[in-house]
């Protein structure tokens, strides 16, 4: 398992990626705060149709930012990124199977693979804080906690599975102010998509979540769930992909991009 390095909030995102790029690996919440921050998934190009569907067919779960061409390592939203080196932790799959966890992965690209970029909940942390709400993860120095969820996303295809969730308690007086900021970044999954019980979307138990880490609720907390990219992962994974590559949970790429209250800001969303 990787080390986690304490998150370095004013941290350029250019420093930050050379930073990755030179073995760093650190869950990237608290870091580069204001810039928006990206999942990744490169699959074969047979299957960019459908899982660009399926990313289409779940945009609170997938809000797409980029699609990258197949073989390119390069994107618009963070100049002279490579996508191969830049993030912090991958994960390679071989037919749904995990086989490896890396930080670098440009031995493994080839001209066939096709990259999409999502939306994270990482992006609106900042706002949240600026408001006065807690992280509690951050608080803790640990990830984010995610979880599949008894939620079914929308299938295209092979491609199908759960809504993944991540979860940030807060105090219950808290939890419409945040649901008011999310709702208007919609390329940083919006708004959450369940309040409460953790129950109610097949959350069993929150000290066991599926990605990421447990996280201490205080007295007077709520769980606040938001939708999470680890779910276009999952579909790949239950697809059995031949190959695929996807971020490790919590390790993005942080782009150039500034990250906005208010509508899409300066991200081409793709639909």
């Amino acid at each position: 398992m990787f080390t986690r390095q304490r998150p370095e909030s004013q941290t350029k995102p250019q420093e930050a990626r050379a930073r990755f790029r030179g073995g760093l690996v650190a869950v990237t919440s608290g870091w580069s705060q204001g810039y928006v921050q990206a999942n990744l998934v490169s699959v074969p190009a047979r299957h960019a149709i459908a899982l660009r569907r399926f990313a289409v067919r779940n945009p609170r779960a997938c809000p797409l930012l980029d699609v990258v061409a197949p073989g390119r390592y390069w994107t618009e939203l963070a100049f002279g990124a490579d996508l191969r080196r830049d993030l912090p932790a991958y994960r390679v799959w071989r037919k749904g199977e995990l086989v490896a966890e890396r930080t670098d992965v440009a031995d493994l690209w080839h001209s066939d693979l096709v990259t999409f970029l999502t939306g994270c909940t990482f992006t609106f942390e900042p706002f949240l804080e600026r408001a006065g709400i807690p992280l509690r993860h951050l608080e803790q120095g640990v990830n984010v906690p995610m979880y599949r969820t008894n939620l079914k996303a929308l299938g295209a295809r092979r491609f199908r599975g759960p809504v993944v969730v991540s979860m940030r308690p807060m105090p219950r007086a808290m939890a419409d102010h945040a649901a008011a900021i999310t709702a208007e970044m919609p390329y940083a999954h919006g708004a959450p998509v369940h309040i409460g019980r953790p129950a109610a979307i097949g959350i069993r138990d929150l000290a066991k979540p599926d990605f990421g880490d447990p996280v201490r609720l205080h007295d007077g907390d709520v769980p606040v769930f938001w939708a999470c990219g680890v779910t276009l992962q999952e579909a790949v994974v239950k697809a059995r992909l031949p190959f695929a590559i996807t971020h490790a949970p919590g390790h993005m790429l942080i782009t150039d991009r500034r990250a906005k209250v208010s509508g899409t800001g300066e991200i081409r969303v793709l639909r």
